[in-house]
C-alpha cells in the first residue's frame, strides 16, 4: 500500500501517518524527519535545507525530489506513507513520475483539513512542549501562508483521488475518520 497524507502545518498528518505506519506495516516516511536527520548530519542538503527550515520556507523541490526518488527507489517493494511530501505541484508531478518509473501508484490520498485558528493555536502549544526552533509564532504565521499559497492547490490537483478528513477532534476520533474512508 502505498499512502500520501496531507493538511496544513498542525493538521495531525505526522501522528496520523505513525498511527497508520504501524496499523498497515507501512514506512513512515516523513520529510521533515528525514531533512532534520539531514540536518544533524551537517550533509550539504541537510545546511542547505536548514536555512529554508528555520525561515518557515520550503525547501526547494529538486532537493526534495532526488531524496524521495533515491528513498522510494530504495522502498520500491514495500508499503509507504508520505508526510510532508508533496507540498507543491511541481513535486506533486515529480512523485508522479517516480512512481510512474517504479511502476507503481498512490493507493490513497489523505488530506486533513482543521480551522486555521486551531492550526495556530496547536502548533504554539507544540513548541512549547518540544523546543522546535521552527516553531515560534512569528514562523507557524508565515508557514500557515506558505501552506495556503503553494500547497494547498494540491488539494485541486488530487481531486478526483483525495480523501478530506475532518481533522478536529481527538487523535482517535481523526484515525477512526480515516480509517473508515480507507479500508
Amino acid at each position: 500500500m502505498k499512502l500520501l497524507i496531507m493538511g496544513p502545518p498542525g493538521a495531525g498528518k505526522g501522528t496520523q501517518a505513525k498511527i497508520l505506519a504501524q496499523k498497515f506495516s507501512l514506512v513512515h516516511l516523513s520529510t521533515g524527519d528525514i531533512l532534520r536527520n539531514e540536518i544533524d548530519k551537517a550533509s550539504s542538503v541537510g545546511l542547505k535545507a536548514q536555512t529554508y527550515m528555520n525561515a518557515g520556507n520550503l525547501v526547494p523541490d529538486d532537493v526534495l525530489l532526488e531524496m524521495m526518488n533515491s528513498t522510494l527507489s530504495r522502498l520500491k517493494d514495500q508499503g509507504v506513507i508520505l508526510d510532508g511530501f508533496p507540498r507543491t505541484i511541481p513535486q506533486a508531478e515529480g512523485l508522479s513520475k517516480i512512481f510512474k518509473s517504479l511502476n507503481q501508484v498512490i493507493d490513497g490520498i489523505i488530506n486533513i483539513e482543521v480551522d486555521k485558528n486551531v492550526l495556530i493555536n496547536r502548533l504554539v502549544e507544540r513548541a512549547k512542549k518540544s523546543g522546535r526552533a521552527d516553531d515560534t509564532e512569528e514562523v507557524i504565521i508565515n508557514r500557515q501562508n506558505v501552506y495556503l499559497e503553494l500547497t494547498a492547490p494540491l488539494i485541486e490537483f488530487y481531486k478526483d483521488n483525495l480523501l478530506s478528513i475532518n481533522g478536529d477532534g481527538s487523535i482517535e476520533k481523526v484515525t477512526e475518520r480515516i480509517l473508515t474512508r480507507i479500508q
